[in-house]
């Protein structure tokens, strides 16, 4: 049997990051007065900007940018991996594809994001999947994620 702990390792951040244990949070980048919340994953390489919040349950896999001044609602789950092949790409990172997260975004609790960009002043509807670009700013809700309506911010 293999035991593997929780742990913060190779994490760059900068003033005021708050962290809530247990988290396994390795090789990634925050900037300014984030906040990371029980139960996250954050995988290497991935680039999260100021003022962020990052709550409990979420994983955010590598190959992703979240830009500054964003939220991240409880069980946000992002997908790398689109098992083009028929299934998973097996460790083969040549197969992933990566997400681009603007700023002022966000994204409500239990949402799933794929591979996609995502641009500045957007509302992501709780539960919804997102599978295509977002290019206009704006509230998305559903399975699959759709325009609704213009931002009231």
């Amino acid at each position: 049997m293999q035991i593997f702990k929780c742990e913060i390792k190779d994490v760059t951040c900068s003033s005021n990051f708050k962290v809530v244990e247990p988290v396994n949070l390795y090789g990634c980048q925050f900037g300014n007065n984030c906040f990371v919340g029980p139960f996250v994953e954050i995988q290497k390489d991935v680039i999260i900007g100021d003022n962020c919040k990052i709550q409990s349950h979420s994983f955010i896999c590598e190959l992703v940018t979240i830009g500054n001044d964003c939220f991240i609602g409880h069980g946000v789950m992002f997908i790398n991996d689109l098992f083009e092949g028929g299934g998973p790409a097996q460790g083969n990172k040549s197969l992933w594809k990566s997400t681009n997260i603007g700023n002022n975004v966000s994204i409500g609790s239990n949402a799933t994001i794929l591979p996609v960009n995502i641009c500045d002043n957007v509302v992501i509807g709780a539960g919804s999947v997102v599978t295509k670009e977002v290019t206009k700013p704006g509230v998305y809700a559903g399975n699959p994620a759709k325009f609704l309506r213009k931002n009231e911010r």
